[in-house]
């Protein structure tokens, strides 16, 4: 059963906590070249936060099963070469610290595969923050259906209506609504967001933010 006096902040990573969308959006460009491909930044940032297979699928549909495989392991190699660069964006550890601090559950729930989400939390030193990670390679359908965030909640045992999701990426906006969540949307890449509290960024947050999301919208 559900608690249903506990509460939750379900993270998206990338775009969110991790300032990566570059790093991905170079990995992608170097990884279609081979191919003579290319993605304008336009249409990146249109799926950003969905699963690489479903951004292959829709952007560049005419490709065949071995061109796909191949362009993916490309992507991932490159975009692992990149992350070294990669830091949390401002305000991010703050947060962090004061919503465990306040007693909320946390969980990652990100379309990036594990054997990436992992590392990168130990890497940045917030791995200890986060009582469970739902990846990409854990569900069968991304964002934004809503099986990501539904699997975190399920791990937390939060009840869905007890859970904040914080997301950068329409998609995954769409997915949490669809799990039954309260969203809060920060306009890093996007502005048009349908989230039900909006920030510029985590440092503009004000401090009852995940608190008058929950209990007063």
């Amino acid at each position: 059963m559900k608690n249903r006096q506990e509460r939750a902040v379900l993270w998206d990573l990338d775009g969110t906590l991790l300032d990566s969308a570059d790093n991905h959006w170079q990995a992608w460009r170097g990884a279609l070249a081979e191919l003579d491909l290319d993605l304008s930044r336009e249409n990146f940032l249109d799926t950003f936060g969905q699963r690489s297979p479903a951004i292959l699928d829709l952007r560049f549909p005419f490709l065949e099963e071995p061109e796909k495989t191949r362009l993916l392991d490309s992507k991932r190699k490159r975009y692992r070469d990149l992350t070294e660069h990669e830091g949390l964006f401002p305000g991010a550890r703050e947060w962090l610290e004061r919503l465990k601090d306040s007693g909320w559950h946390q969980a990652v729930a990100s379309s990036s595969l594990r054997n990436v989400i992992e590392p990168t939390l130990e890497k940045l030193g917030i791995a200890s923050f986060f009582e469970a990670i739902v990846a990409g390679d854990d569900v069968i359908v991304g964002k934004p259906d809503p099986e990501v965030f539904r699997a975190a909640a399920k791990k937390l045992n939060v009840s869905p209506d007890r859970c904040v999701v914080v997301e950068d990426a329409p998609a995954g906006i769409e997915a949490a609504r669809r799990a039954g969540m309260r969203t809060i949307g920060i306009r890093s890449a996007h502005f048009d967001l349908e989230a039900d509290f909006l920030a510029d960024s985590l440092l503009t947050l004000p401090p009852d933010a995940f608190d008058r999301v929950l209990f007063s919208l």
